[in-house]
């Protein structure tokens, strides 16, 4: 889960309300002002109550200098409902090559995508899908540098927003598990956070990985169980976004 380029993250000094603010009196492309001007939810807004949408990418690679994005899925959802009939997905043609490895993880091939959009026809939709929503990813540098990367290449602007990040909780609940004097002296190390063995945990159904639809059901899925076991509906959303 290594990566050597820096994570495109919020200004410390600054809050995702006046990230926003700023972005929307700066952004020259018109769905990114639109975008940043529906604004972002009150810090303090209950998890309860927070409208949420997962968020998966397939990618050519783990590089997001080499690599590119390949197909997009998506799916909203509240911490007691799944909305699969608002479900979306989106095979989109890279401007970066296939290689064989990439292909044999998410078995998406040269032929898939000889009629598959740039992202760039596909930008207004994938955007309005995420206004107005807390976005949840499960490993947000893939998501979060490759979407930046991507507008970047495409219209000359960035994106970034708030994120829950179910591997990053996943992480701090099993650092947790093994902090204790006597885990330390046995020599016992945290369990693995990956998508599929962290919802094992959770007795969650086994799913076929590297389909970014089906990936972001088992992210939405997962934040939910992660806060049924681990925090309170009344948690506020600053506590578990990045």
């Amino acid at each position: 889960m290594k990566n050597k380029h820096p994570l495109v993250q919020l200004d410390p000094k600054l809050t995702w309300q006046q990230y926003f603010v700023q972005q929307q009196e700066s952004a020259s492309n018109g769905l990114l002002k639109q975008f940043y001007q529906a604004g972002v939810i009150d810090p303090n807004t209950l998890l309860s109550e927070v409208e949420f949408v997962a968020l998966d990418f397939e990618t050519t690679g783990l590089d997001v200098e080499k690599d590119g994005i390949i197909s997009i899925g998506l799916i909203p959802f509240t911490l007691n409902r799944i909305y699969c009939k608002h479900s979306k997905h989106w095979l989109v043609k890279p401007r970066k090559p296939l290689n064989e490895d990439s292909v044999v993880i998410h078995g998406i091939t040269h032929n898939d995508l000889s009629d598959a959009p740039d992202l760039r026809r596909i930008l207004e939709e994938v955007l309005d899908s995420l206004t107005g929503k807390i976005v949840v990813v499960h490993y947000q540098y893939i998501e979060r540098q490759f979407f930046d990367r991507a507008l970047k290449e495409r219209i000359g602007e960035g994106i970034l927003f708030p994120m829950v990040d179910t591997l990053a909780i996943e992480s701090a609940i099993q650092a947790k598990a093994v902090s204790g004097w006597w885990d330390k002296l046995r020599g016992k190390k945290p369990e693995s956070v990956r998508l599929g063995t962290s919802r094992s945990r959770y007795h969650l159904p086994a799913y076929q990985p590297h389909h970014a639809l089906v990936d972001a059901i088992a992210t939405a899925e997962l934040l939910q169980a992660q806060i049924l076991h681990h925090y309170s509906p009344d948690t506020p959303i600053k506590d578990i976004w990045c």
